[in-house]
């Protein structure tokens, strides 16, 4: 996993500024109480550097090893308590796959007939989810990268930003948000050390077996199964795993390097008109669930809700809400979405009749494609 982390080819003073401006936000944030502050802080001041251009970066490795880490935290607060509601899931797992097929369709029709972009751009630029696989989409069926790239990624800063606010605002989940781990001692390090060890191990295979979000499910799937049988009970200081909220900040606010202000404003009401008619089709949906069954409403909309997985998994454990839960369903929407879209991309790009590819690109496409988890 580390084993291309050349320094030599990471330009140091860029990632330490990066670094800096995350962490000041995040500090700032999280200090004052803001829900999720830690990582929401740290998204926003970095974007904003990003549009200010500044040159705000974060390596791959650094950010796989990120991925590994959160997911180490979120599988440390399983119990054999946690599971014992899994067997209500699958009814809960299909209401999500009709919502994201509704959010999907309603979402592409506003952009298409409000904000006149093409089908073929509409669909993936609605898709919930599978970014990665959606900047490749676009580029294979000549879609306008532009407006996909912004309008997929101003998704995922404004549900991680906007949804804990307004949870806590409702009252649905609690506030102010905690802190992530535990105290650090000298005696529980060999522990930690090895439920490092063997997470990043699993983690690692999930990568090269190409398991969508491998890395992050990976190390929270091992560290789930030890602390859930109670063979591990160390869990990651608390400063390492607000240290990773901060980072994997800054990464999601990285991805508006070398995007315009003025292009950013071309599409950001497209942006949020999109996600406002996909978060109206999801709350119909979240309400139907959590009136027959016995769901929390707070863990049924940030289990719906079309955010990237990470960001969501660390909402749901920064609001006291079920983190296991929550990634399931964003498993479950990463491989709907990762088979459906490409078929439903070709087929509308073909009907369409759209050039095979655009000769402009943004520049901005080398950012969206590095290690994107949603």
């Amino acid at each position: 996993m580390l084993s291309s982390f050349n320094l030599r080819r990471i330009p140091l003073g860029q990632l330490a500024e990066t670094l800096l401006i995350a962490t000041a936000g995040g500090a700032a944030f999280g200090l004052l109480g803001i829900p999720a502050g830690w990582l929401s802080g740290s998204m926003l001041t970095v974007a904003v550097a990003a549009l200010a251009g500044r040159p705000v970066m974060m390596p791959n490795p650094l950010t796989r090893t990120i991925f590994v880490l959160i997911g180490i935290s979120l599988g440390a607060v399983v119990t054999p308590e946690t599971l014992q509601g899994i067997a209500a899931w699958p009814l809960s797992l299909a209401v999500l796959i009709v919502a994201l097929v509704c959010m999907h369709a309603a979402a592409t029709a506003y952009l298409y007939y409000v904000h006149r972009i093409d089908l073929t751009s509409s669909l993936l630029a609605a898709a919930p989810g599978a970014l990665s696989q959606v900047v490749v989409l676009s580029t294979e069926t000549g879609a306008d990268l532009r407006a996909v790239a912004i309008v997929q990624t101003m998704r995922v800063v404004i549900v991680s930003v906007g949804l804990p606010a307004g949870l806590v605002a409702l009252g649905l989940a609690a506030a102010p948000a905690r802190m992530i781990g535990g105290p650090f001692s000298l005696e529980i390090l060999p522990e930690l050390a090895g439920l490092i060890a063997v997470s990043t191990l699993v983690a690692v295979i999930f990568y090269r077996l190409h398991f969508p979000g491998g890395l992050l499910f990976g190390a929270m799937l091992c560290s789930a199964v030890l602390h859930g049988t109670g063979v591990v009970h160390a869990v990651m200081p608390w400063w390492v795993a607000n240290a990773a909220m901060v980072a994997l900040g800054a990464v999601t606010g990285s991805r508006f390097a070398n995007t315009s202000l003025r292009l950013l404003l071309k599409y950001i009401g497209a942006a949020f008109g999109s996600f406002a008619v996909a978060t109206a089709v999801a709350a119909v949906f979240v309400w139907v669930l959590t009136s027959f069954l016995s769901f929390r409403i707070a863990d049924a909309i940030i289990a719906f809700a079309p955010g990237a997985v990470d960001a969501m998994m660390i909402l749901a454990l920064a609001l006291n809400l079920d983190p296991v839960y929550v990634g399931a369903h964003h498993l479950a929407r990463i491989f709907f979405v990762s088979l459906t879209l490409p078929f439903v991309a070709h087929v509308a790009s073909r009907s369409a009749s759209l050039p095979p590819q655009r000769a402009e690109q943004p520049p901005l496409t080398k950012v969206m494609l590095e290690d994107d988890e949603d």
